[in-house]
């Protein structure tokens, strides 16, 4: 992996923790990684020490702070810069109920009671995220799955799938706009893999 030519930014989910396990939606609520979301964390820094990273930020939440300081300190880099703009989507209602619960109420996700709309979290992941690169180049990003996923499709155009724990996509920017790739795609426990 090279980063030489053009600026990549490293965007990186958080690791596991037990609500991920078990698939209750986690939003705000905070919600410590596990072992196997430390083990991720240090897989997700043992990856990118194929290239020389300038910084970590996070989102303020707890799981992605540990992951960030995991990362960070696996890399030998500076404590991680907490970054307001990279919060998870709240989901209100849904925050703790198991994923087949939410679906069965709330098809899609969507017109949950409290929660921030699909437009308004990839509005404001992507501007996160934009930022980040213009003023991080050769960054690391912590954050959250729905965030992450709703910032990369935003700016990229392109639909982005589910983004597993410790899962690193690069963004970069071409003539064109902004392009991601996944870079790695961690082994997920069987119950994650629906």
């Amino acid at each position: 992996m090279t980063t030489a030519d053009v600026p990549v930014l490293a965007l990186v989910r958080h690791g596991e923790t037990d609500w991920n396990r078990a698939r209750r939606i986690q939003g705000r609520t905070e919600v410590p990684l596990n072992d196997t979301g430390r083990e991720q964390a240090r897989g997700a820094a043992a990856t990118l020490s194929a290239h020389a990273w300038a910084s970590v930020h996070a989102s303020p939440l707890g799981r992605a702070i540990e992951t960030a300081e995991i990362i960070a300190a696996g890399l030998g880099l500076a404590a991680p810069t907490i970054n307001d703009g990279l919060w998870e989507r709240d989901f209100g209602e849904a925050e703790g109920l198991s994923v087949p619960d939410i679906e069965a109420r709330w098809p899609g996700l969507t017109g949950i009671p409290g929660a921030e709309s699909l437009e308004a979290v990839a509005e404001r992941s992507a501007a996160a995220i934009a930022a980040l690169y213009a003023a991080a180049p050769s960054g690391i990003v912590v954050a959250h799955g729905a965030m992450l996923r709703a910032g990369i499709g935003r700016l990229t155009g392109v639909e982005v799938p589910r983004i597993l724990n410790g899962e690193i996509w690069l963004l970069r920017r071409e003539p064109t706009g902004y392009a991601a790739t996944q870079l790695e795609a961690p082994a997920a426990s069987p119950l994650l893999q629906s």
